[in-house]
This record gives C-alpha cells, sequence and structure tokens, in this order.
C-alpha cells in the first residue's frame, strides 16, 4: 500500500496525460500497478522502481490509447484535458499557474501524436531515441514530429 500511495498521483497523471480520459486513465492506473506486482520478479534494479512504474503506465496508456481509437469509441477531437480543481489560496503564483493551464489546454488541441510525443519528451523527460522506441516510429520521424508539435503549439498559444 505504501508503494501504491507514493506513486499513484505521478503514474495517474501520465496516463490521464496520454488517454486523455480520467476514467480510462484510472483504469490504466490500476491495470499498471497490477501488472507491476505480478511481473515484480522481472524488476532488476537498472532503473528506480518509478521509472520502471512510470514505463509500464505508459506503455499501457499508449495500448489502450490505439484500442479506443481504432475502435471509435471516443470522439478524442472533443474531449479536454480537465486541469485538476484545487481550493489553494491565491498567491504570486497564480499567473504562473494560469499560463501552465493555457498550456496544458493549448495541448489537448494538438493531433494526437503531436500531443503524446510533447508529453513524453517534455512533461516526462523521455529522450528522442526513448519515445521512438515507445511510439514506434523512427528517430528522424520523432525529431520531426516533436518540432512540429512545439511549433504547432506555439501557434495555438498565439492564438488563444
Amino acid at each position: 500500500m505504501e508503494v501504491y500511495n507514493r506513486y499513484y498521483k505521478a503514474m495517474y497523471n501520465t496516463a490521464v496525460r496520454i488517454v486523455k480520459d480520467e476514467m480510462e486513465a484510472e483504469d490504466i492506473m490500476q491495470e499498471s500497478f497490477l501488472n507491476a506486482f505480478t511481473k515484480l520478479q522481472t524488476f532488476k534494479g537498472e532503473v528506480t522502481f518509478g521509472a520502471w512504474l512510470k514505463r509500464i503506465v505508459i506503455n499501457n496508456s499508449i495500448y489502450h490509447y490505439r484500442k479506443q481509437k481504432k475502435r471509435n469509441e471516443v470522439d478524442l477531437e472533443n474531449l479536454m484535458y480537465k486541469v485538476e480543481d484545487t481550493d489553494a489560496v491565491v498567491t504570486d503564483h497564480s499567473s504562473t499557474e494560469r499560463e501552465a493551464q493555457k498550456v496544458m489546454e493549448a495541448m489537448t488541441r494538438l493531433k494526437d501524436n503531436y500531443r503524446m510525443s510533447l508529453t513524453l519528451h517534455l512533461i516526462e523527460g523521455y529522450d528522442y531515441e526513448e519515445i521512438s522506441g515507445i511510439m514506434d516510429i523512427s528517430y528522424a520521424n520523432c525529431r520531426t514530429t516533436i518540432s512540429r508539435a512545439k511549433e504547432s503549439l506555439r501557434k495555438k498559444m498565439i492564438n488563444a
């Protein structure tokens, strides 16, 4: 339970950024924890447990996203990422928070492959080689996709 409590929020946020659906992200996160605990013997300790678990969450999220897209169960263009509501007191950081929220909302309007690649690169911190493996695209295609995604995000931020 301690491991679950430690990693739950970060893994949930990772999943919701990819699938853009809170309920789906919750299911993916739960499934990922089950996968991790049942395959704990495969954890070699080459990376931290959190990094290993995050890779499981990302792989499960992308798998579910692609499966969902193929079945056309959800119109992903109309879904909006919901930034978590907080009852925090307004502080000097409120303008920074508003700006971050604008960026996250603009990211939801990106093409799906742009949104996923930027999330993996800028938010999750994966490098181009790792992203190309995760998304099953070539290294050159990955660099081009991220470059185009950044430009598209800039345009959306200017027009917002």
